[in-house]
């Protein structure tokens, strides 16, 4: 048990999401605090992501939206939480695109409510209590932009999102690190890498590319398939923001990634690499009535995204150094367990639903 193991419980913004859910189980596997989970279940956060821990007597769901200051606070008032862990957030780059509005809305408005109330509480509090009060606010790497060849982004670089999602979670951060310097509310900020793995919303670059392979559907890559991310693996993830949450200094940033750049290109051969091992070509019906004999010839190229970032890559120095922390799971064998839970894992697929149709091409575009 780490020093998160003790009887005050956790508020966990966005728990319904994927991040969020993922979360959710390795706290309650690595800590013995109470989980409250906090969510509006939009479009990314789902009943289903956490069907299995309904009965659990550690587990709590509130169905809500982190904006809504009165609720917050009853939240904080009833279940006094050691900390709030805030991953509520609208998070694809594409629906970004055509949407900027739910993006503003959730990520910045929503980030100042659920600020506000923590304020307001923590300022309540008895003084050994709001000493040891966190409030640890999940982020992203793209609000650094996009990375130059041979180099990384360090907690020191310069915020400089180049989508709407990323410049809502830019101001989000803002927001985080201006409370602390102004109020002294003690903060904590994380950046993490491209996240993979169980729960993930089918919109998303690896299981569309699954599930479009398994239906003998097109792999469709944007431009020329060579933009570059650093994949992290989300329980290597969870595990980090644990490390922070519980050794991290108020007022800082900490970088949470692998260090495994790979092009979009790349990664797409080797998850057909994989499903030919776990569920081979010849076996895949719908694969052979397209005329295929192999995953990688679903691989197409499409329009590029409108202003598509090249290359995000993260310094990953200073949580490594300062915290102990580094991935534990390597790139391949992460890719076969996320491949065998979606493999696995169709009726929860069914559920939370996406016709996986092209976003992110703005209404001009699309007209």
């Amino acid at each position: 048990m780490s020093s998160t193991a003790d009887a005050q419980p956790l508020l966990v913004t966005g728990g319904a999401g994927f991040i969020g859910a993922n979360l959710v189980r390795h706290l309650l596997r690595h800590t013995a605090a109470p989980l409250v989970v906090l969510d509006k279940l939009s479009y990314a956060g789902h009943r289903e992501s956490l069907a299995e821990l309904e009965g659990e007597p550690r587990f709590r769901f509130v169905q809500g939206d982190i904006g809504d200051g009165a609720l917050v606070g009853r939240l904080l008032e009833t279940h006094r939480p050691r900390a709030v862990l805030n991953l509520a957030a609208e998070t694809h780059v594409d629906r970004s695109i055509d949407d900027p509005s739910a993006f503003l809305d959730t990520n910045v408005n929503g980030s100042f409510g659920l600020l506000e109330a923590v304020r307001k509480h923590w300022r309540g509090l008895a003084e050994p209590a709001r000493n040891a009060f966190r409030f640890l606010h999940v982020s992203t790497d793209e609000v650094y932009g996009s990375i130059a060849a041979g180099e990384r982004a360090d907690e020191r670089a310069l915020l400089a999102p180049s989508s709407p999602y990323s410049t809502s979670k830019a101001a989000a951060d803002q927001l985080m690190v201006a409370w602390h310097h102004t109020y002294g509310l003690p903060v904590l900020v994380t950046h993490a890498a491209n996240n993979f793995g169980p729960f993930q919303h089918p919109e998303k670059l690896i299981p569309h590319m699954l599930l479009n392979a398994l239906e003998g559907k097109p792999l469709p890559l944007y431009g020329d398939g060579r933009n570059e991310r650093d994949w992290l693996f989300v329980d290597d993830h969870c595990a980090g923001l644990r490390v922070v949450l519980d050794q991290g200094r108020p007022g800082e940033r900490y970088n949470i990634g692998a260090g495994r750049e790979c092009t979009n290109q790349e990664l797409v051969t080797k998850l057909c690499a994989l499903l030919e091992e776990e569920r081979p070509a010849r076996t895949n019906a719908a694969l052979r009535a397209q005329g295929a004999s192999a995953y990688t010839e679903l691989i197409s190229f499409v329009a590029d995204r409108p202003g598509h970032d090249r290359r995000y890559a993260l310094d990953t120095g200073k949580i490594a150094r300062e915290l102990g922390w580094r991935p534990r799971y390597g790139l391949d064998e992460a890719l076969r367990e996320t491949v065998r839970w979606y493999l696995a894992n169709g009726e929860w697929c069914r559920a939370v639903g996406h016709d996986r149709r092209r976003l992110g091409l703005g209404a001009e575009a699309r007209a």
